[in-house]
């Protein structure tokens, strides 16, 4: 997905965050990631937010850490990022555009934790930054290329879980064209020239007569030597 896009949204939908309305039914792997990171945050001196979007999730995370670094390859992202951040109470939170693409600002071993919250797996090809028996752990939709990537940094103690229990419930079609459309490589199924794709759609993604998706998500996490 080309940096474009991402720019797209944060201009469109202010920041990289979806636009539809929905219930989420049944316990979140997000929130079950959410609970782990913060308890790992507590322990943490100095952390990294891999992708860290618009920021707001590095900022709510801020309370529980000594101190957080978030980076973005998106200069739209960073921008609400800092701006977010000058309208807040945090000191301890800094936001930099940076890519995995190229070497990374960071001192080595200057991280114990790095968490990646749906951003970039080529996180993991930078072990540089992270201290020894620091901690690298995320959560995404598909871990293939996190498999791959652990393997070849010889990390340890990797845990992968997979968690598929939660649906989220949507109240109509166009809720459900307007979630679809702000998945990253989709077109937008709003717009009446895709209304028969969506009716496919639509009847492709039911769960016990109801409009949902069933959320599947892997929490993974593992140690540098």
């Amino acid at each position: 997905m080309g940096i474009e896009w991402y720019d797209m949204i944060a201009r469109r939908n202010g920041g990289y965050k979806g636009r539809a309305q929905f219930t989420v039914v049944g316990r979140s792997a997000e929130e079950i990631f959410e609970e782990r990171l913060v308890e790992k945050l507590k322990r943490s001196r100095s952390v990294l937010d891999a992708g860290c979007g618009h920021g707001e999730f590095t900022l709510n995370m801020a309370g529980h850490a000594e101190r957080i670094i978030g980076f973005d390859n998106s200069r739209e992202m960073i921008g609400i990022a800092q701006s977010l951040l000058q309208s807040s109470q945090a000191e301890n939170v800094e936001f930099v555009y940076a890519t995995t693409k190229s070497e990374l600002p960071f001192h080595d071993g200057q991280f114990d934790l790095i968490y990646d919250r749906r951003g970039p797996t080529s996180i993991i090809d930078h072990p540089r930054i992270l201290t020894s028996g620091g901690i690298i752990m995320g959560i995404h939709t598909d871990v293939t290329a996190v498999k791959r990537r652990l393997a070849e940094q010889h990390l340890m103690h990797i845990v992968i879980e997979e968690y598929n229990e939660s649906m989220w419930l949507f109240p109509d079609p166009e809720q459900f064209a307007i979630f679809l459309s702000d998945i990253p490589g989709n077109p937008d199924y709003t717009v009446s020239e895709r209304k028969q794709e969506l009716e496919a759609k639509v009847k492709e993604n039911q769960i016990d007569g109801r409009l949902a998706v069933r959320e599947q998500k892997f929490i993974w996490s593992a140690r540098k030597p």
